[in-house]
């Protein structure tokens, strides 16, 4: 079971916003350590859109509270000198996490400053999300979303969406075949013109992931100019 923790989060919109993530990756519990706002306000309300259920069950503690595994996130990496936050990135942890049935912690900071070096010390790992050197510090929501986002993959195994058929090597063939058709009834000023248009139709076509459906609809067309210009 995986739970989100926010460390003393100063705004409701970012709650709120956090809350609709977690619904979006199928976590549904949200801890709230010592918050300076409240949780359950429109504007909170407002920023979840359908993840109200989120915040009603959200629960108030007084500090990080004790898991099987806790993870601190965090912008500022460590170094040799500090090894608390020797970071991991999101797809590192979840090569460690993935499958496994524990109760995890995943902790984030305030907005304004984030985690302390004593509350990541109270953690099992650190994880930083790559960013510009120039900016390293992401909103609040968009970090939980690329955290959450990993783990979803890994866990769910995300496949290519069902709904959609990919076309095959051969309807792609027949695409090309009928391309090839066509182009025999127009006239090139040479012949290396005529094979340069027959290579890069086999090129675009070969390259592209086309469905089923985009590919049944140019064999139509290309059907139908077929028809239109044959003598």
């Amino acid at each position: 079971m995986i739970s989100l923790i926010l460390v003393e989060p100063e705004g409701p919109e970012n709650i709120g916003a956090v809350a609709r993530v977690m619904k979006n990756f199928d976590v549904t519990e949200l801890i709230l350590v010592k918050p300076k706002c409240n949780h359950l306000s429109l504007e909170a309300r407002k920023r979840a859109m359908k993840a109200h259920s989120v915040l009603e069950k959200a629960k108030i503690v007084k500090a990080i509270p004790k898991m099987h595994t806790l993870i601190a996130t965090t912008a500022k990496g460590g170094n040799d000198f500090n090894v608390s936050r020797a970071p991991l990135s999101p797809e590192q942890l979840v090569e460690i996490i993935a499958h496994k049935k524990i109760n995890l912690g995943i902790v984030f900071g305030r907005e304004s400053s984030g985690l302390t070096n004593e509350e990541i010390q109270q953690c099992d790992f650190c994880v930083t999300i790559p960013s510009s050197e120039k900016y390293q510090a992401l909103n609040l929501s968009h970090a939980v979303s690329i955290v959450l986002y990993e783990i979803f993959k890994k866990n769910k195994k995300i496949k290519p969406h069902e709904k959609i058929t990919i076309a095959s090597e051969r309807e792609k063939e027949q695409v090309i075949k009928l391309h090839a058709e066509v182009l025999n009834y127009f006239s090139f000023s040479s012949k290396p013109k005529k094979e340069i248009q027959q290579k890069v139709w086999k090129r675009v076509i070969g390259k592209s992931f086309l469905t089923k459906r985009e590919a049944y609809t140019l064999m139509g067309f290309f059907k139908k100019v077929k028809q239109k210009i044959k003598p």
